[in-house]
């Protein structure tokens, strides 16, 4: 069997190609799962404060922000356990001690709101992060969660996979 052939019979058995499978799938974007209405925290807001939002909105973490809604950095329960460990455990005053602004981590990662949310899985994957404050012109206007892009991939999943 020539080359010729070979390239007949393997186009043969792959059988005729349907155009429908080859349909363009819609992006699905950060902005169509992250969640709008947060539960904030300031810089000058208590630990106590905070660990008492996180136990009774069942979260673990949230942004911190000014008064003009600009992300400043993100409080966790982390961040508040280390709190506790370093203070409370040891019966240490706390003093000016118990405030975000002193545990908050600055340095924060963000997603923009019109990225892929397959692309955002990749960078939950590569950062370990939990959450992805979502920031346009400065301002937070959302978060994304690892759940969130679970909640989209289960959706795809039932409009596309079999």
């Amino acid at each position: 069997m020539n080359l010729k052939q070979c390239i007949m019979a393997i186009k043969s058995f792959q059988g005729k190609r349907d155009s429908s499978q080859r349909k363009e799938q819609a992006v699905t974007l950060v902005s169509d799962y992250m969640t709008k209405k947060l539960i904030t925290f300031k810089a000058h807001d208590t630990l106590d404060r905070v660990i008492a939002q996180l136990i009774a909105y069942n979260i673990s973490g949230g942004p911190v922000v000014n008064d003009k809604n600009e992300l400043i950095g993100i409080i966790s329960e982390t961040d508040c356990i280390k709190y506790i460990s370093e203070s409370k455990y040891y019966n240490i005053p706390v003093k000016n001690n118990n405030i975000v602004e002193k545990h908050m981590v600055t340095d924060v990662d963000t997603i923009d709101k019109n990225m892929n949310i397959f692309d955002a899985a990749s960078r939950f994957i590569s950062s370990r992060r939990r959450r992805f404050p979502v920031v346009e012109n400065g301002k937070l206007i959302g978060q994304l969660s690892q759940k969130d892009v679970l909640k989209a991939a289960n959706k795809v999943k039932g409009n596309t996979w079999k």
